[in-house]
């Protein structure tokens, strides 16, 4: 494994962009956007060899007859794999994949493999989020962990990243306006043996409430449908944009005791109830939540094999009982494309703690979203692995991960977090709007009582 990290080091090395410059774009990086750039600034054309296309306005739109109710359908259902890497064979594309996809394939030769297909760049979004995230480009700045001049996620804060935090600051402000789903989850033991948590959520950003919040990167409801113990709990959080200027705030609401209380512990390193320990708080949407706790480096940006398009992996025909191995998804279900990624590395601030102090995270270049990640413990071992397959809301627009799966390469277990199979489509409402009277303390006891 120690060899797989100097590999990936080495070939990020001619094209690594370390910064800790903090400046706004200048008027030439903008006039990019749009042109050369795709207008959220990563590279519009395709790669030399064509293997990864360029950009032609990604996909905006559903398949001619398609309704809600049908779930996400496949728009490359006919495609088949270019070619598999396996452990016997991935020595010859160690260049293009994450150390722990190769410490998947060795811990499971047998079971887990890549299958990589075609690469389709089908991130898209309303041209109203283009607009403002060129309007906007040549204002919006980092101070260290803060960002200046950006209050409502409403647009991408850096078409053109120049350091570690800006990147951090481009996944958390997906755009996606507002929210709702529900979806399950699956702790999974290292003997197949599983369970089933349902879990549903209302989420926000501050510009999607009929009285716009400023420095509002979401306002969250989460609560469980599944299994009885866990029914009747209830969490809100509300969260900065910048927590150099504000905190998380979060209460919990419990059935039992029929009471809403501070809940300070949804955050970092802790535990969420239904995950038996398998992700931490910090893990939801691959990583979230503030950037206090580490120092956050740009390594560079290269290709990739990520998990992409990710139609086949939840198509509402599939069981949750089919979609199992020991250890992992089913490779069969999965599915890989080159892309672009920018590679940041977390390592853990002198005086801090986190169960993970480093983590190495892939961020598609296209929609800014993280689809892989490596976390590594306190003797520098790999110890877990996050694969969060991207999917294209064509509509939204908007792309998202589903579902989060965070591997433990010590114990074999893992959890599957936000599947939607099962579920009744549409299990996402896109472009909802919030009402702000609803996000207040005394509210989560009356939603508690419903």
């Amino acid at each position: 494994m120690k060899s797989s990290i100097k590999t990936l080091a080495a070939a990020l090395s001619a094209v690594a962009f370390v910064s800790t410059a903090y400046a706004e774009m200048t008027a030439a990086e903008v006039d990019r956007l749009g042109k050369d750039l795709t207008p959220f600034g990563a590279e519009k054309a395709g790669s030399k060899d064509g293997s990864i296309p360029a950009w032609d306005g990604g996909l905006s739109k559903p398949p001619a007859g398609w309704a809600p109710e049908q779930g996400y359908v496949d728009p490359f259902a006919s495609e088949k794999p270019l070619f598999v890497i396996t452990a016997q064979n991935m020595e010859q594309y160690k260049d293009k994949l994450s150390p722990g996809l190769m410490a998947m394939m060795k811990k499971y030769p047998g079971t887990f493999n890549v299958p990589v297909y075609p690469s389709h760049r089908t991130y898209a979004v309303p041209q109203s989020v283009y607009d403002a995230t060129k309007a906007n480009a040549a204002k919006v700045k980092s101070n260290g962990e803060g960002i200046e001049n950006y209050d409502q996620p409403s647009f991408r804060p850096f078409p053109i990243p120049k350091n570690g935090v800006e990147v951090m600051y481009n996944h958390k402000n997906w755009w996606y306006g507002g929210y709702t789903r529900c979806g399950d989850w699956a702790p999974t033991r290292s003997n197949g043996e599983w369970y089933r948590v349902g879990y549903c959520e209302e989420v926000f950003q501050g510009q999607n409430f009929d009285q716009p919040q400023k420095n509002n990167i979401f306002s969250y409801y989460g609560w469980y449908d599944a299994p009885p113990t866990l029914v009747g709990t209830i969490y809100l959080v509300i969260d900065p944009i910048d927590y150099t200027v504000a905190n998380r705030q979060a209460w919990i609401y419990n059935a039992g005791q029929r009471r809403v209380r501070r809940a300070p512990d949804v955050a970092f390193d802790n535990i969420d109830d239904g995950t038996e320990g398998m992700r931490t708080t910090d893990d939801w949407w691959g990583i979230q939540g503030s950037l206090e706790r580490y120092n956050w480096k740009l390594v560079g940006k290269k290709e990739m094999y990520i998990p992409y398009n990710a139609y086949k992996l939840n198509d509402n025909k599939l069981k949750y009982a089919d979609m199992f191995s020991k250890g992992h998804m089913k490779s069969d279900l999965m599915r890989y494309e080159l892309h672009r990624v920018w590679v940041v590395e977390a390592t853990l601030k002198s005086g801090m703690s986190h169960v993970i102090p480093k983590r190495v995270l892939y961020f598609d270049e296209d929609s800014a979203l993280m689809a892989l990640g490596d976390g590594y413990d306190s003797r520098g071992n790999l110890w877990r692995v996050y694969i969060e397959p991207l999917i294209q809301a064509y509509d939204a627009p908007t792309m998202f991960q589903s579902p989060y799966l965070v591997h433990d390469l010590n114990n074999g277990n893992f959890i599957a977090s936000m599947m939607m199979n099962e579920r009744k489509a549409p299990v996402y409402k896109w472009n909802v709007k919030g009402k702000l009277a609803d996000f207040k303390v005394d509210s989560i006891r009356r939603k508690g009582t419903r």
